[in-house]
Formats: C-alpha cells, structure tokens, sequence
C-alpha cells in the first residue's frame, strides 16, 4: 500500500472521539491495554510509540481501523505546542514550575548532588485528594536520578 501513514494527531482525534461516544474513561481504555493511565493517555494522543500487541487492543476496543494500529505504533516527534501552552490547566503546570522549578532544582542537587531527573526513565501519576477546603489535585513525577559522570 502506498497511501501515507496516518500522523499522530489525527489518530488522537479518532481514539478521543471514539472513546467519547462510547463512553469511556481514560482510566477503562488503560484498564483495558493493562498499562499504566497516564502513560496510557500520552501515548494514544500521540506522545509515545504504543507496542503492536496495545495498538490493536486499543483500536479493536474502540473499533477503528488498522490506520490507527499503524500509526499508534510509530515513533512519535515530541515537541512542545505552543497552543497547548495556553490552555489554562497546561499553563498552571508551567506557571508551577517557574515559581517552584529553581527551589526543586535545588533541593534535587542537595540531596542528590550534581544531576537531574529523568524524563525517560519516568513515571507519573495522578489522583483526587479530598480537602475540607476543596478536593487537591496530586500530581506525582517520578524519574530516576542522572549523576553528571566526568
């Protein structure tokens, strides 16, 4: 076949308006695939490359095509988008990270010494807390320690 393989976003497009119409949570689809949620929900918008084996679950749960298998499967291109940026929610991660970023850089050389966290070697998750005053959001990044090696 020589028709060109679908890009990411117009896949993402397909999984979240399936997902939508037939009801689904984010949370049933990565319960579905056995993976982990967040992980889950990047990858199917586009920001992983999704093994065969969750491609095709995925696809035949939400009855789309092999386009969608093919293209799920692809190494995606990571860059950042800028009118994603300004969503609210989005924007309130950045902001978090302006005033809290350089006290956590910090606190990681301290305690770590000279090196970062990774982004690879990384999981993140997310949950509700209740609060008197309001429920919490609880975000949890969890990459492994790179030492700087001379």
């Amino acid at each position: 076949m020589n028709a060109p393989i679908m890009p990411k976003a117009d896949a993402a497009e397909l999984i979240v308006a399936a997902r939508i119409r037939q009801g689904l949570s984010w949370a049933d689809v990565a319960e579905r695939i056995e993976a982990p949620l967040v992980w889950t929900v990047a990858a199917l918008l586009g920001q992983h490359p999704v093994p065969i084996e969750k491609a095709t679950l995925v696809c035949e749960l939400l009855g789309l095509g092999e386009g969608v298998v093919e293209s799920l499967t692809r190494q995606p291109t990571r860059v950042a988008d800028d009118a994603a940026a300004s969503d609210p929610t989005i924007y309130r991660f950045h902001e978090a990270l302006a005033v809290y970023g350089p006290a956590l850089k910090e606190l990681i050389h301290e305690e770590f010494g000279d090196g970062i966290m990774s982004a690879i070697n990384f999981k993140v998750d997310i949950a509700r807390r209740a609060d008197p005053d309001g429920d919490r959001v609880v975000v949890t990044f969890d990459g492994k320690f790179l030492d700087y090696r001379w």
